[in-house]
């Protein structure tokens, strides 16, 4: 038995206790000819209280989870009153047994006894019924949180899946067209490609430091300036004002690489730009990337399968607290993206 489960029944037991010592212990109490001061109270509330909890229960573990959750919605208020009706029937006996040990039986009080017994009973069916209920929802919000957390999961490995093979290419590629020309540089580059490999297979949590993931943008628009070289005209200006902050790894390279893989062209290079920006100020993250691109050569920038992706991961991952706007204008693609790092995102999970 887990911790929660010792929780819950001991919670339980206490609002049992807790309750029969409130009303029969610290109260002078009086109810349909039983008294405190007789001591006829404190025994009829005993077997008072556990008919209450038996349609409590009733409610918990029998009426709403086998009946009212199978659609057999009738049949559950069918049940319910009989069971409420037996109860109700077996309690009044009781208190007419118990009333005539103290010889205070009357039919006045048998039949207010009755009628009491029937109300108290209701409250207590229908407490049963909406604490099942609202357990049935806690339950199912933490079933859904979790088949979240594994569709995120799924998507977050399918997302590496989908980066490391052709950027596996494009860093080793890279590497070899400087061996021999700058030794130096490539040394650098492939520390830096490392660096970016570690980073996908082993340090992308939940949640990771937000500087980190700009860390592992900025590595990675190093190695595609080194690859692309004198071709393009890139300008990038990366801003943190924040050590705190965490957020879901991978979620802004795929609009970075998108840009250098559709980036135009063209014989001039002056025309093949690209400009990248990331500022982080109050807790949001702005992300902003233009490219040029060859209308000929580029019909449909704003679909694909990475951008397709990483829509579903921003969906799942900020519902409320991320805008996305993606669009052409003249010969540039233009991705606007801005998330809100909330408080939920600052602890890692």
């Amino acid at each position: 038995m887990n911790t929660s489960k010792i929780t819950v029944i001991t919670g339980h037991v206490l609002f049992w206790l807790f309750n029969y010592w409130v009303i029969a212990m610290g109260s002078e109490f009086n109810w349909n000819g039983f008294t405190t001061n007789s001591g006829s109270f404190g025994y009829a509330y005993i077997y008072g209280l556990f008919f209450n909890a038996f349609l409590f229960y009733a409610q918990v573990f029998w009426l709403y989870p086998i009946v009212y959750r199978n659609k057999k919605k009738l049949k559950f208020y069918v049940l319910s009153i009989i069971t409420i009706i037996i109860i109700t029937i077996i309690e009044t006996y009781f208190d007419y047994l118990l009333l005539g040990i103290y010889n205070v039986r009357s039919e006045q009080l048998l039949s207010a006894n009755l009628n009491t017994n029937f109300i108290v009973h209701i409250i207590y069916t229908i407490a049963g019924f909406y604490y099942s209920l609202k357990f049935a929802l806690i339950t199912s919000k933490k079933a859904n949180q979790k088949l979240l957390e594994e569709s995120y999961k799924t998507e977050l490995k399918y997302l590496k899946a989908q980066l490391n093979p052709h950027f596996l290419f494009n860093g080793i590629n890279s590497v070899y067209h400087l061996i021999g020309k700058n030794n130096d540089l490539a040394k650098e580059t492939l520390l830096q490609f490392s660096g970016l490999l570690r980073y996908q297979l082993y340090e992308t949590n939940t949640h990771i430091p937000l500087e980190n993931e700009l860390d592992y943008v900025l590595k990675y628009i190093k190695i595609e300036e080194t690859r692309r070289g004198s071709d393009i005209r890139l300008d990038y200006n990366i801003q943190t004002n924040s050590h705190q902050l965490k957020i879901a790894p991978l979620l802004l390279i795929p609009f970075i690489e998108n840009s250098f893989k559709h980036c135009s062209n063209y014989l001039d290079s002056n025309f093949n730009t690209i400009k990248i920006s990331i500022k982080e100020a109050g807790g949001e993250i702005h992300l902003n990337v233009t490219n040029s691109y060859d209308k000929s050569a580029n019909e449909d920038l704003v679909g694909g399968i990475g951008l397709f992706n990483v829509k579903k991961r921003l969906a799942l991952l900020y519902p409320d607290t991320h805008e996305l706007k993606i669009f052409k204008e003249e010969n540039n693609h233009i991705v606007d993206l801005s998330i809100h790092l909330s408080n939920s995102n600052h602890e890692a999970t």
